[in-house]
């Protein structure tokens, strides 16, 4: 599992490991892994050119510190130092590595390889100052390392508010912060390496989390020796309109993909006619464990939310059928985008956009449910606070019906076994992947997307180690 923690359990956890070690030893740490992050991203490092942006603080030092290592490799450092006070033994390392420091842009090489992003950490608020604008504009174009999270952001949230760096790659110490993985923060943040402190138990309960592939082996549900297709689970999927019969097709096909015993299908009969000729193995109304309901449901999404509520069995709440949420609905998932969250919640789209992640918090405490907020990163929340990142997929994933394929996929995990948080991490993790596999660095259409699940599955399941796929 991937975690991400708040600055507060980052601070306690640094100040418990710096008391048991000599001092300066855990920036040492960090610097190491900074310099190496470096020479990898340039290939080397002997006759390369790179830039130090240093404020004040620790993130500075952690810079300064890097750039003497990379100096005595043989790169050309420079430093721009962009507060008045700076941190004193790593700009000393430095210039004794042969390094070159000033406050003025103008002594400085207009053509560096790399921008190192030492502005401020984790400590620092939102936007930035003139200077530091300035300094970025004047090498606009060139990568930049940032150094534990680009300048700028709001670590805690993932907000952006103000000018703020847009990493290449960031490195980041000890533990991924909450940044790194919520948008809109989460964009700029680049690819994220991080150098372990071994800051341990310290860290305490993690502020969000990705899954990995191995969590998502664990998970998924697999049949037992003694298993049939009743004790595999039943999905139902209720949705699809005259005016949107795809959508029923969609979901139908996020839900027919072999993770549960049977599907069955209700809605109107020229569709259901439809859904048997393309999916032959799907079957009517019956007794199920979970239901899918709203993907093109138009004005029956009232009546079908009803119905399936009406089962006491678990409900993905997709599309139209989110309209009709009007009070708690524990044992479901709700799976908006941006836009349909904001109307449930009496808000704009924008200040959805802006800070995702307290939005779907607040939904899943309002409803008393898990919520899905689909985007760039997929927020599952739980009403207890917990939160996971989806961070598979791809832009091409942007595409008509994704969401109902989604709604289906997460359906059949419910009635597979799997608790409401687990099915919908585990459904869209899987949905990015099998995206992924599908664009195969191009388009893709949703039911390409729903064709790759089984393939995607097997391999996580036959997968032998522990790495991503």
């Amino acid at each position: 599992m991937l975690r991400a923690h708040t600055v507060e359990d980052v601070r306690r956890a640094e100040a418990a490991a710096m008391a048991l070690l000599p001092e300066g030893a855990l920036m040492q740490r960090a610097a190491a892994g900074l310099a190496a992050a470096v020479v990898g991203l340039l290939g080397g490092a002997y006759g390369r050119r790179v830039l130090l942006l240093v404020g004040p603080g620790d993130n500075g030092g952690d810079a300064l510190w890097a750039g003497a290592r990379l100096a005595s490799r043989g790169v050309r450092v420079e430093a721009l130092l962009l507060a008045d006070r700076v941190h004193g033994p790593g700009l000393a390392a430095l210039r004794a590595a042969g390094g070159h420091a000033s406050h003025d842009l103008a002594d400085l090489d207009r053509a560096p390889d790399l921008v190192v992003d030492g502005i401020v950490g984790i400590g620092g608020r939102p936007g930035l100052r003139p200077e530091a604008v300035a300094a970025l504009e004047a090498y606009a174009g060139v990568p930049v390392v940032a150094v534990d999270v680009p300048s700028g952001v709001d670590v805690d949230t993932g907000r952006l508010d103000g000018p703020h760096v847009r990493a290449d790659l960031t490195v980041t110490f000890g533990t991924h912060k909450v940044a790194h993985l919520a948008d809109p923060a989460a964009s700029a943040s680049g690819a994220i390496h991080l150098v372990d402190l071994d800051l341990g138990d310290d860290l305490g309960e993690p502020a969000l989390e990705a899954l990995q592939p191995p969590d998502v082996r664990a998970l998924l549900p697999r049949p037992g020796d003694a298993d049939h297709k009743y004790t595999r689970g039943v999905v139902g999927v209720r949705a699809g309109s005259g005016t949107y019969p795809g959508a029923a097709l969609l979901a139908v096909a996020g839900a027919n993909t072999g993770l549960v015993g049977m599907v069955r299908y209700v809605g109107p009969a020229e569709i259901a006619d439809t859904v048997r000729s393309t999916h032959a193995e799907v079957v009517g109304d019956g007794r199920v464990q979970a239901w899918v309901v709203g993907p093109g449901g138009g004005d029956d999404a009232a009546r079908m939310l009803a119905e399936a509520r009406a089962d006491d069995v678990p409900v993905v709440v997709d599309a139209d059928a989110l309209r009709h949420v009007d009070g708690p609905v524990p044992g479901c998932v709700l799976t908006p985008h941006a836009g349909e969250l904001a109307a449930m919640l009496g808000t704009d789209r924008e200040d959805v956009e802006a800070a995702p992640l307290e939005h779907a918090r607040a939904a899943a405490r309002r409803w008393d449910c898990v919520v899905l907020l689909k985007g760039h990163h997929t927020l599952v929340a739980a009403p207890d606070g917990r939160v996971r990142v989806t961070t598979t997929g791809v832009p091409w994933l942007a595409t008509a019906g994704a969401g109902d394929v989604l709604a289906g996929l997460v359906g059949a995990l419910l009635a597979a076994g799997l608790e409401p948080y687990d099915a919908a991490s585990v459904g869209s993790w899987v949905h990015g992947a099998a995206a992924t596999r599908a664009a195969g660095g191009g388009p893709l259409t949703a039911s390409r997307v729903a064709v790759e699940v089984p393939r995607l599955v097997r391999e996580v399941l036959t997968s032998p180690g522990p790495g991503s796929l």
